[in-house]
């Protein structure tokens, strides 16, 4: 019989974002996709978004975000025992950005790995990292979400061209003496995986001598629309009944910043009450995929630093079709202001 000595619970401790310093409005773009400000605005609530310099790399804006996490967290990233990326956009196949990154960060023996989970890959990382924490695996996790979509976007597709955008953020997730994140709830419906596509294949394009170009996202807007609000809204409630809580308890819903339509339905569904304060960081920031969530929170906590210490519903969910999501306990309030 293998004896093990039990972890502890588990909380987030810091979060830190890092947004590329461009803006590109509407404006930029619509000429482009023969499009309007004010349709862009009405489809998906997005006035402008963020897209990194030409020599701004994943880990550019990865290293930022950890460093930013954690300071707010107090913690050296000696103290790091785990780094999880969470990208579909690092543009080699290995070795990984985690290991990249802790190199970068001055810690190079942590355990360090990628995962692929597209939107939904900082969620899963969340309930990686508390299960690691909980078992005694590690005792001080990173998790980053990071993305540079930019260079996965055809400029002059019409369904995708104004959604996407680039950025990174990043949370220290380490011990606790109470439960500050709930059960992770997630799935997939990888039958309608056709959904959200990254294409052609890097197959396809070394078969057509094309490897100067990248592939590029696609997706069937209508048939996400519609997972989303509907599917999502149940593993939503499922996430707040797993914690043991009901929607009031909530203090912010944060899930990935794909679309306002979508967060204010799946709102509606779920039943969030007024009280509860919901992200809507695509206004400003796009949909930046594994980024998205832990941008939200950061700019959520720079803008109501009440917020600090309350429970808060996390969702995500994207290209497989794939899911995550779970209840946490924000962080405390850091003993410097943030700053996004």
């Amino acid at each position: 019989m293998i004896r093990v000595k039990k972890g502890t619970d588990s909380r987030i401790l810091g979060v830190g974002g890092y947004q590329p310093s461009r803006i590109v409005p509407n404006s930029e773009i619509v000429d482009r996709i023969d499009s309007t400000d004010e349709w862009i605005r009405q489809r998906t609530g997005i006035e402008e978004r963020r897209f990194a310099a030409t020599d701004e790399t994943i880990l550019d804006m990865a290293e930022a975000a950890c460093r930013q996490a954690l300071e707010r967290a107090n913690i050296s990233i000696n103290e790091i025992d785990t780094v999880i990326v969470a990208t579909i956009t690092y543009p080699y196949q290995a070795p990984s950005a985690a290991t990249a990154l802790i190199a970068r960060l001055g810690n190079p023996k942590a355990a360090a790995f990628d995962i692929n989970a597209a939107c939904a890959g900082f969620c899963y990382g969340v309930g990686m990292a508390s299960d690691f924490i909980r078992s005694g695996t590690s005792r001080h996790v990173l998790v980053v979400g990071v993305e540079k979509l930019s260079d996965f976007t055809d400029p002059q597709d019409r369904a995708t061209a104004f959604i996407f955008a680039d950025g990174a953020g990043a949370v220290v997730i380490g011990p606790s003496d109470y439960p500050g994140i709930g059960p992770t709830v997630w799935g997939s419906d990888a039958d309608s995986r056709d959904a959200i596509l990254m294409e052609p294949s890097w197959n396809e394009l070394r078969e057509e001598n094309s490897l100067e170009r990248w592939p590029n996202i696609s997706q069937q807007g209508q048939a996400v629309f519609r997972w989303a609000v509907f599917s999502m809204s149940k593993a939503g409630l499922r996430a707040i009944e797993a914690a043991g809580i009901t929607p009031a308890d909530l203090a912010a819903f944060i899930p990935h910043q794909a679309n306002v339509r979508i967060i204010e339905s799946m709102a509606r569904e779920i039943g969030i009450p007024d009280s509860v304060v919901i992200a809507k960081d695509i206004r400003t920031s796009g949909n930046t995929s594994a980024a998205s969530v832990p941008l939200a929170m950061s700019a959520l906590l720079k803008d109501r630093p009440d917020l600090h210490g309350g429970l808060a519903l996390l969702i995500g969910y994207g290209a497989g079709l794939v899911f995550a999501g779970q209840v946490v306990e924000l962080p405390p309030k850091p003993s410097s202001p943030p700053t996004k």
